[in-house]
């Protein structure tokens, strides 16, 4: 009885270890797993804040277009084609989240102008219980939108053909007026005609 209690034994171990070994796999298998998880969702953070440095930087680019287009009440004009030049500053917002931008693309659209930004994590996945993950990095991608939000109307006091003032009535009931003569700092308007947000890809 005594010695195939022993043999029983011996024929267990192997199966014990197999388990073991398995347990251990998973485990691993998990923490890669929730690591691939963690970086790509810092991947994401990074190109959410990339494209929004981006259209707000495009935003404030908007300003000598937009303004030089009030007096000759071309304003319709310049928001149906103005140019959209943003990306310069994804790159810092991305790189402050660990993460390189690898594309940057803008789509004028008129009232509704878009920046999809695209990037890359730099840390590796980099478990040894899944092949080429020493090299696979975290991507992503994010859009954001720049929305002009107002209707205006315009008034030539001199009736010279130019115009002195502009009457903004904004999304949310805001009201603005600007003179072409003597605009306001952008900074304290552009907000107000402009929104920026993230939209679906």
């Amino acid at each position: 009885m005594i010695e195939r209690s022993r043999r029983d034994a011996g024929q267990a171990f192997p199966i014990y270890v197999v388990m073991v070994a398995g347990l251990l796999f998973l485990v691993f298998a998990f923490f890669a797993v929730g690591k691939a998880a963690a970086l790509r969702n810092g991947a994401q953070g990074a190109a959410d804040a990339a494209a929004l440095a981006a259209a707000n930087e495009a935003r404030e680019n908007f300003e000598a277009g937009f303004l030089a287009s009030l007096p000759e009440d071309l304003l319709d004009a310049y928001l149906q084609s103005h140019p959209v030049i943003g990306c310069p500053a994804a790159q810092g917002f991305a790189a402050a989240n660990q993460a390189d931008v690898t594309g940057c693309y803008t789509y004028p659209g008129g009232y509704r102008d878009r920046i999809k930004v695209e990037v890359e994590g730099r840390k590796p996945v980099n478990s040894s219980v899944l092949p080429g993950s020493e090299t696979t990095r975290a991507k992503a991608t994010a859009t954001a939108l720049i929305e002009f939000r107002c209707k205006w109307r315009s008034v030539d006091l001199n009736r010279d053909s130019i115009r002195d003032i502009f009457f903004f009535t904004c999304k949310g009931g805001q009201m603005l007026e600007i003179r072409p003569s003597s605009p306001p700092p952008w900074s304290q308007v552009s907000k107000i005609l402009y929104d920026v947000h993230l939209v679906d890809n």
